[in-house]
């Protein structure tokens, strides 16, 4: 009897333990599923946050370059109106050129408008002009230059557009 009394005791020990063992490998499979869902969310937000990072950088970097181009703009028309009444320049255009060469390195471009046919993405119509003898839509004159880089555009061109009558 004391025999068939251990015997019980250890399939006892035995079916708690494994008992024990099961809850245990189901918590644990419960918490590397948690950990995975947390790793996952965390990688998520991490290429979230460098995506925001660089739309700021770019954002901030754009708005830089549209003040700079406004300088490097106003910088021409001075040259211009000064031209017109005979005063020497060439201090100015040195400057002119220096900007021109810091717009090149950024690989930044003027768009060339006339003649092309209008694109809103790179065109802005200020006008439109009745003229027989060119296709709807072409640009017959820039208002104001536009700028593009290798993202996109910088500053869209201000242009009249042609129509016909």
């Amino acid at each position: 009897m004391s025999e068939d009394k251990d015997q019980n005791d250890e399939e006892f020990t035995l079916e708690i333990e494994k008992d024990t063992i099961k809850k245990i490998q189901e918590e644990n499979s419960d918490l590397k599923e948690k950990w995975q869902r947390a790793l996952a969310d965390y990688q998520n937000l991490e290429r979230r946050i460098q995506v925001e990072i660089t739309q700021r950088v770019s954002n901030k970097t754009n708005d830089l370059l549209l003040s700079f181009i406004n300088i490097y703009e106003d910088f021409n028309r001075a040259v211009e109106v000064l031209s017109k009444d005979d005063v020497d320049t060439k201090g100015l255009q040195a400057i002119i050129k220096n900007m021109e060469s810091l717009l090149d390195d950024n690989n930044i471009k003027a768009i060339n408008a006339v003649g092309e046919i209008f694109d809103p993405e790179k065109h802005e119509a200020v006008s439109t002009v009745e003229d027989d003898s060119l296709d709807d839509g072409t640009i017959t004159q820039e208002v104001a230059k536009g700028y593009i880089t290798e993202k996109g555009i910088l500053k869209p061109s201000k242009v009249i557009v042609s129509k016909k009558k």
